[in-house]
């Protein structure tokens, strides 16, 4: 099983701290650049006729910044193109503050089955300083919307002038209203972005404070029955993102759009970030890709590697060397004593201890080197 990513670039303001490819100031061409996606679809369907894909993500930008009619023939088209299974998890992302009954309807009649929210915070005045377009108040009416539905929240940590109440309210109002995923992330102020000048005249809880705000975050969240499977994802059991699975399991997974970046055949390769180059190529009968790198056997091991420790599960040592020809316990094992005292090593799987899972990359750079 595979998955597919579309890229749905537009939003209707620019968040401080995003780092990610939208264009707020261009929503006027969303109509053309949903065209180019649709026959981009077109161009790849034949080379991947033989896939069959359980999940369908689209995300952005602000999906649901756009007319619901193109996300309904986008749907469409995905369904027409490719061979999706029948229970195929499709997935939207959506902004509180741009959606309304009618667009949630149509995305439930059009096939979509799943629904991520992007709350960041139930406080409004840290909403505002993140330069986030809604208030608690929409995410509250987004979620009556709803109501029953398989839905997931966002919510950020380290942000300016945090508490450990805020995130626990923040964590409280998304279960409370039905959630059954939550997504914690750690607030990255990126360079470039307004958000890292804040950074830079030290107005953001250092490193010590967001670990511990994620231990706060991750002990709330397990007593109102959310389970971490992954370093920032936490579900109600049964719940877990499939499309983030694959990716995390190294699965295949095509993307569409500008700044897609996909992973067929142990190729991974990113479209263009330019809007209007990605118009000329699709135009042109030209596929919109700017990098392609192969990935050869010890890339593949390390991939294979970094994705399952950044998990709960961990790594399947047999599963491991089975595909790599591997010894995995002897090829690694001064990076297993060096960090003895962070990993479970146990039951034919490898995993680091639930602890020290926030910290991760350090543990996981000794078995790269």
């Amino acid at each position: 099983m595979a998955g597919i990513y579309v890229h749905i670039p537009f939003c209707k303001s620019k968040c401080r701290y995003c780092d990610f490819t939208s264009f707020p100031e261009k929503l006027g061409f969303a109509e053309s650049y949903m065209t180019c996606v649709y026959r981009e679809m077109l161009m790849r369907s034949q080379e991947l006729s033989s896939y069959t894909f359980d999940t369908l993500y689209i995300g952005g930008g602000t999906p649901s910044v756009i007319d619901e009619s193109y996300i309904a023939m986008l749907v469409a088209a995905a369904k027409k193109y490719f061979s999706l299974t029948k229970n195929a998890e499709i997935t939207i992302e959506m902004n509180p503050g741009t959606v309304s009954a009618s667009k949630i309807d149509l995305y439930k009649k059009c096939g979509i089955n799943r629904f991520s929210v992007g709350l960041q915070s139930a406080i409004d005045s840290q909403l505002a300083e993140l330069g986030r377009c809604h208030t608690l108040n929409e995410f509250v009416t987004c979620a009556k919307l709803l109501k029953g539905e398989n839905f997931s929240v966002d919510i950020m940590i380290g942000l300016k002038g945090q508490t450990t109440e805020d995130i626990a309210k923040s964590i409280e109002v998304a279960a409370g209203f039905g959630a059954s995923h939550i997504s914690m992330y750690a607030l990255t102020p990126e360079d470039g972005t307004p958000i890292y000048t804040d950074y830079l005249n030290g107005e953001l809880p250092d490193g010590d404070e967001v670990a511990a705000m994620y231990e706060f975050g991750v002990k709330k969240l397990a007593e109102l029955g959310f389970r971490r499977y992954e370093v920032s994802n936490f579900a109600k059991r049964g719940k877990e993102s499939r499309h983030n699975l694959n990716y995390w399991k190294r699965g295949e997974y095509i993307g569409f759009g500008v700044a897609a970046s996909s992973h067929i055949k142990n190729v991974r390769f990113t479209n263009t970030f330019d809007l209007d180059e990605y118009f000329k190529c699709i135009l042109t009968n030209h596929f919109p890709v700017i990098d392609r790198e192969e990935v050869d056997g010890d890339g593949q091991k390390e991939e294979k590697l970094m994705l399952a420790l950044r998990t709960s599960a961990g790594l399947d040592i047999a599963s491991f060397n089975a595909e790599f020809c591997a010894d995995f316990l002897s090829d690694y094992a001064a990076a297993i004593e060096k960090n003895a005292q962070y990993l479970d090593v146990a039951d034919g799987r490898v995993r680091v201890k639930d602890e020290y899972l926030f910290v991760q990359n350090s543990i996981i750079c000794d078995f790269l080197s």
